[in-house]
């Protein structure tokens, strides 16, 4: 394996990989100071370790991974059974032909129809947008992952404010969600003892859920999360150019998108995006300008216009970019990232001082741009499970109203 820190390129085996942090004081005196421009990035920024993804996915214990787990999630995910008026599956917005996402700044859930960027509203209309740009699930499965590699898919962060951990957690929510799934017919406090009484009314489904599980009576929310976070585990990328350069491939990624890399670094992306995922999962304000599609200001974290920081991962299947998809292209993104990088708002609802102090370390310029975003594109990767199951066991329309 080889680990990245700073510039320098440092071999190591797997036994030893736990003595990586007794040795960074040292590794770090013995960078070649040509090669680093410290006057702009402070040292502890340049102390960045960047592995490959591991090539096996964690569990939680009282979810252990298995094929009918899998398979039985993977018709859920597909099934708007799920959605209070049966016209929304997760793959509504998930769909592997957009990368398991959906190509929309922000989603349309209820109430409506077509596909990824040309989904609409039917006519009449009382449901309000989803508020946030929907992330892609793909490597959800290592989401918390550090630096050293370690993480906890009972802890792991989900959505753009963190408000439930792990997959199993996260399974749920989009159903309960008056604009994602579950709409107005029924009450939060019902809707999952409706979709579990139409599971159960489904012969095909009870000989699943009892395959999977192993017992009578197996159909219940709490396996219906399961089975749905274990097919999601299965969605994972690990092998793209970048996972190969840093496991030993020096010919995986080329000349200018290794300088991109150093440029990544030294302008201080790394501050925040580092790490496997190129994320450090924690909330941070940026004052991104609100979408004007909504009509209710989203505060985020805490009511305090914080959002977690995104994984950098697969951005050919993610844009438009940042929690409210108001970014078009990654351009767009590094040239609001120079704008903020002089300490200013560009909410008017969050003032200065607000500002992530990270953000005052950012020292991007235009000519970085372009190599910055050839970097980028090594960490997407095309091969995952893209297959669309040809039907679901409630016989409804796979995806939900997406034609």
């Amino acid at each position: 394996m080889k680990i990245i820190i700073g510039d320098t390129v440092i071999w190591q085996n797997k036994n030893v990989l736990f003595l990586l942090n007794l040795v960074l004081f040292v590794i770090a005196g013995c960078f070649n100071s040509e090669k680093t421009d410290y006057k702009t990035i402070a040292k502890e920024d340049v102390l960045v370790q960047y592995t490959a993804l591991p090539k096996t996915v964690k569990s939680p214990k009282d979810n252990p991974s298995s094929p009918e787990k899998a398979a039985l999630g993977k018709l859920l995910f597909f099934d708007p059974i799920l959605s209070g008026n049966k016209d929304v599956a997760c793959a509504t917005c998930h769909h592997p032909k957009n990368g398991y996402a959906e190509f929309r700044d922000i989603s349309i859930g209820v109430n409506g129809k077509g596909f990824g960027s040309t989904r609409v509203f039917n006519t009449p209309n009382d449901i309000p947008f989803v508020k946030r740009n929907a992330h892609t699930i793909l490597n959800t499965a290592y989401n918390g992952i550090d630096t050293n590699n370690e993480y906890d898919p009972e802890k792991a962060p989900m959505f753009w404010d963190s408000r439930v951990e792990s997959l199993e957690k996260q399974a749920l929510e989009p159903i309960k969600a008056l604009e994602e799934m579950r709409g107005r017919k029924y009450a939060e406090k019902d809707i999952l003892d409706v979709v579990i009484a139409r599971l159960k009314a489904i012969p095909e489904y009870q000989t699943l859920f009892e395959e999977a599980f192993g017992e009578k009576d197996a159909i219940n929310s709490i396996n219906l999360s399961k089975a749905i976070a274990v097919f999601e585990r299965t969605l994972v990328t690990n092998n793209s150019r970048f996972d190969q350069y840093v496991a030993g491939d020096e010919n995986a990624i080329s000349l200018s998108e290794k300088e991109g890399f150093k440029l990544f670094k030294k302008v201080g992306c790394a501050n925040c995006h580092k790490g496997p995922m190129f994320s450090d999962y924690k909330m941070h304000v940026l004052s991104l300008q609100e979408n004007n599609k909504l009509k209710i200001i989203d505060s985020g974290f805490g009511q305090q216009f914080s959002f977690r920081t995104p994984s950098l991962r697969n951005l050919q299947f993610t844009a438009p970019y940042m929690h409210n998809g108001k970014m078009k292209n990654l351009q767009k993104v590094l040239e609001f990232y120079e704008d903020i990088a002089s300490g200013r708002s560009q909410n008017p609802n969050i003032e200065d001082d607000q500002l992530d102090s990270l953000v005052k370390k950012i020292r991007i310029k235009v000519m970085d741009m372009a190599p910055i975003i050839s970097f980028l594109n090594t960490l997407n990767e095309t091969d995952f499970d893209k297959e669309v199951v040809d039907a679901v066991p409630s016989g409804l329309p796979v995806g939900g109203d997406i034609n």
